[in-house]
């Protein structure tokens, strides 16, 4: 059985190239990302087929945010979809309502922190509160937690503080901003390796571009997962 601790992101720009990526990958990969990007180009398509007709787990990373009645309609149309993982923003108002429309479905709810590709100069240009950048999504995530998220999204280098809080028992910790050693980091800014993620706490990693960008995906992916069995 593939290890579902590694989610590759399928961050193309339509259903053909998705389905490429993962016809290469084959039985290695069984977990999918399918983010914004994809949207308009058949993006939930892929989505409903890969979980449908393939038996691939799907993590859809919408980062939903609006207010409540919006973010509750939304979901509870997602839901019907029978997918994994679906993200919204981590503000507990946002959380609630999210749960609230995946009531009854097995969607998890994930939460995000503060997005991996952002630093303590990119927050403060958008006037976040002050503050080390880890303390703040340590923060955010206890209150998502508390709000009822099923998980949160954390860079590498806050999920082992994460993993120590009381409220994180039972909850997930899904980590993008992840790049094997070598691995160009793109816009990435908040990064770790594979091992040192899994290592550290989380139960998920996200990896795109050193896979799908790869001469050989599959053999990417596979070393991959050797990193997180060491």
């Amino acid at each position: 059985m593939p290890d579902e601790r590694l989610i590759v992101a399928l961050d193309v720009p339509n259903i053909i190239t998705g389905m490429d990526i993962v016809n290469k990958l084959g039985k290695t990969v069984s977990f999918y990302k399918i983010g914004l990007g994809m949207l308009t180009g058949g993006g939930l398509a892929l989505a409903d087929e890969l979980k449908q007709e393939h038996s691939k787990r799907i993590f859809l990373d919408l980062k939903l945010y609006d207010i409540g009645a919006t973010v509750e309609a939304a979901v509870k149309g997602i839901a019907k979809y029978e997918l994994d993982f679906l993200t919204v923003h981590g503000d507990p108002n946002v959380v609630r309502a999210a749960k609230e429309g995946a009531s009854g479905s097995n969607l998890k709810i994930l939460a995000v922190t503060i997005l991996t590709s952002l630093d303590r100069e990119d927050l403060t240009a958008i006037m976040y509160k002050p503050g080390n950048i880890s303390d703040l999504v340590v923060e955010r995530a206890d209150r998502a937690f508390q709000a009822g998220a099923d998980g949160v999204i954390a860079s590498p280098l806050e999920s082992k503080k994460i993993r120590n809080l009381i409220s994180s028992a039972g909850k997930l910790i899904v980590t993008p901003g992840v790049r094997p050693n070598g691995a160009e980091l793109g816009d990435q800014k908040r990064f770790s390796t594979p091992g040192f993620a899994i290592k550290n706490g989380s139960n998920h990693i996200v990896v795109g571009r050193p896979i799908t960008q790869s001469s050989d995906p599959k053999a990417s992916a596979q070393n991959i997962l050797n990193e997180i069995n060491r």
